[in-house]
Parts: structure tokens; C-alpha cells; sequence
């Protein structure tokens, strides 16, 4: 089975139609997908101009959204290496009580569903590098925030009734991601399932 690195070249190659390039750069989200893979396909498609279903893209494009693919890559590729040490370190120094920050990046292992989305056409609009770089300090600082660690808005909505991991949470409704846990405080998690219980009442009434 090829790598990501092996797919991506398949994706640059002029001698490839656009078809296989197409399938190539498909194929790079089953090895890493940030936002889950059909989030992440609409992500790239919306952000390199390319039809979601259109299956003989421009190549440029199909590089562009690859790029930008790859970026986010290295960004989450240094943070496992520096995660990696710090765990090694811990140890050393007898630490071994998992944080929240072990158990998210455990969830995240690989690079898939590193910042779920409620669907695959809701997700942030700005580039997956700098996605990744904004929930990766939020997560390390270790400290419950008020406010989405994507785009900062501070309005949430409980989901129970998501259509993949995580089944339930709370959802961003400016930007779309359901946020860790333990990244928001206990008053900004009990507003977002007073918001949920709301809403459920005003749909009945």
C-alpha cells in the first residue's frame, strides 16, 4: 500500500490523467485527514476551487490543495515528535499519570479526526495549517477557555446526534468543529447544552 508521500507524487505527476491524480490526492486523506476525510476533501476542494465531484480537476489545482494538505502535515508531524519527547522526559522523571493532552493525542493518533467536524461541509474556512497550529496550542496551554480555540467565537451547541466519532460534543456554530472537552470551561460546556435544550424546545413548540 502506498504512503503519503508516494500518493503525493502520484498527484504531482504530469505523465498521470487527472483522474488518477484526482484518486491519488483521495488517497492521501486515508493516511491523513484532519478534519475526517470528507470534511478534509470538501475543505481542499472549497479552498483550491476544485467541484467536490468534479473527477477531471485542473492538476494545478489538485497540487494547490496537496500543498496546503502537506503543510498541515509537517505541522502535525513536529507537534507528535515534540509530544513524543515531553512523554519521554515525563517519564524519566516519573510522571505517568496521562493528561488530557495524552488522551487527545492518543484519539488523534495518525493524523485522522484531529479537529472533528459537526459535517463534512461545515469546517473552518481558514487554511488546515494554521487549523491545526491554533487547537495544538490551545490543547498544550492546558487551560479551559470560554472561547473556541479555531475562531474564538464563544457560541456552542451541545450535538448528541453527530454522524461520527465524537457521536456527541460540543459544536463551534461559527466555524463547525466539536471542541475537546477539555479545552472549554465547565460554564461555556453547561451554556452549550442550555443552548441544545433550547433549541430542542423551540423546534416542539
Amino acid at each position: 500500500m502506498a504512503g503519503f508521500r508516494a500518493l503525493a507524487e502520484q498527484v504531482r505527476n504530469p505523465r498521470l490523467v487527472a483522474t488518477q491524480r484526482r484518486t491519488a490526492l483521495r488517497k492521501c486523506l486515508e493516511r491523513f485527514a484532519p478534519y475526517g476525510h470528507r470534511a478534509t476533501w470538501h475543505h481542499l476542494c472549497t479552498r483550491a476551487g476544485i467541484a467536490t465531484e468534479d473527477r477531471e480537476p485542473d492538476p494545478a489545482r489538485l497540487v494547490a490543495a496537496l500543498e496546503e494538505l502537506e503543510e498541515a502535515r509537517a505541522v502535525w508531524l513536529g507537534y507528535e515528535q515534540e509530544f513524543a519527547a515531553r512523554r519521554r522526559r515525563e517519564k524519566h522523571d516519573g510522571i505517568r499519570q496521562p493528561s488530557a493532552l495524552d488522551d487527545w493525542h492518543r484519539r488523534t493518533w495518525g493524523g485522522c479526526d484531529i479537529v472533528p467536524c459537526e459535517a463534512p461541509h461545515r469546517h473552518p474556512a481558514a487554511p488546515l495549517p494554521a487549523v491545526l497550529r491554533s487547537m495544538i496550542r490551545a490543547m498544550e496551554a492546558g487551560t479551559p477557555r470560554a472561547d473556541c480555540p479555531v475562531c474564538d467565537t464563544r457560541w456552542f451547541v451541545w450535538r448528541t446526534d453527530l454522524e461520527r466519532f465524537p457521536m456527541a460534543g460540543p459544536v463551534c456554530q461559527k466555524c463547525g468543529i466539536v471542541a475537546p472537552l477539555s479545552v472549554l470551561t465547565r460554564e461555556t460546556l453547561a451554556q452549550a447544552r442550555q443552548s441544545s435544550r433550547e433549541r430542542r424546545l423551540s423546534v416542539a413548540a
